[in-house]
């Protein structure tokens, strides 16, 4: 995938973080995270701050997806499954998109496709193009 012209889908955060954009576009994106040590808490769990990432990271990937920059205006998460090993999976999509202000709900799974947070993130589309 060409992330040239997007630097939300090329991000040094999500980079050292580990996580993977596996596509992105019209509103849409699909990241991944495959969880080692350095992603567990305290009590042996995924860390919320490594599920966040992952999950507001797919967000912007989705919302700057048509080129035109989107910075986060609010965003909720929240941990419905406990996880300790594996791949998450994170599933952006549009819910509504107007003249300024967009709305994103992302689905984070682990590989048994159970859910492990539900996150939702308001967009606010700036006027310059990336």
């Amino acid at each position: 995938m060409d992330t040239s012209g997007n630097p939300f889908l090329d991000d040094n955060f999500a980079k050292y973080v580990g996580a993977e954009l596996v596509d992105a576009g019209d509103g849409c994106a699909t990241g991944r995270l495959a969880i080692s040590e350095h992603h567990l808490n305290g009590a042996g769990v995924v860390h919320g701050g490594a599920i966040f990432t992952l999950a507001v990271w797919t967000f912007a990937a989705a919302a700057n997806a048509d080129e035109q920059l989107t910075v986060g205006l609010n965003a909720n998460i929240s941990y419905v499954k406990a996880v300790t090993e594996g791949v998450l999976t994170a599933r952006a999509r549009e819910l509504s998109k107007g003249a300024k202000v967009s709305t994103y709900e992302v689905i984070v799974t682990d590989e048994a496709q159970e859910v492990v947070a539900v996150f939702g993130g308001l967009g606010y589309k700036k006027h310059a193009q990336m």
